[in-house]
């Protein structure tokens, strides 16, 4: 019984060097590498982060009614939405699900300026023909948010 234990520990000792090399190896290949060339072309700084403007958009004083303009305005909606994304302005955009106070949606515009994010927000029909009105807040952010079109690009089976 003696000599079992002894076989016992000592296979557990030769086998150590070989558990602790595959630990340092699954560390280091966990571990993230900066990619200087991705950080620049999502706008990162130092930390990973940049600066966005979140448009809260809410219930407008106008609802349009359903029918063929309801239709126009929402296929406007959804192209300007295409565009801004395209132009590497709009990192994400969704609607909320039923909400009392009146959210509908949200975006999240890559501009440091609410300026520019209300200039970028009035073109969409739903701001032009007052079915929603927007609400702007700085937010900082991972720049990896910059990625989710491209991502997103690659699960959608349809487009919405």
């Amino acid at each position: 019984m003696k000599a079992l234990s002894v076989f016992a520990l000592a296979t557990a000792l030769a086998l150590l060097p070989c558990q602790t090399l595959r630990a340092e190896q699954a560390a280091s290949a966990a571990a993230p590498t900066y990619d200087p060339a991705l950080a620049q072309r999502l706008g990162a700084d130092e930390h990973g982060m940049r600066s966005y403007v979140l448009v809260i958009l809410k219930t407008g004083p106008t609802p349009v009614p359903a029918g063929e303009a309801r239709k126009a305005m929402f296929a406007g909606h959804f192209a300007n939405m295409e565009r801004l994304s395209k132009e590497g302005k709009l990192a994400l955009a969704g609607p909320f699900t039923e909400d009392p106070a009146g959210w509908r949606g949200l975006f999240v515009l890559a501009v440091d300026d609410l300026d520019e994010a209300r200039r970028l927000t009035a073109t969409d029909p739903v701001i032009v023909n007052g079915e929603m009105v927007a609400e702007y807040h700085r937010w900082y952010g991972s720049a990896a948010t910059m990625m989710i079109p491209e991502i997103h690009d690659r699960l959608a089976r349809e487009a919405p």
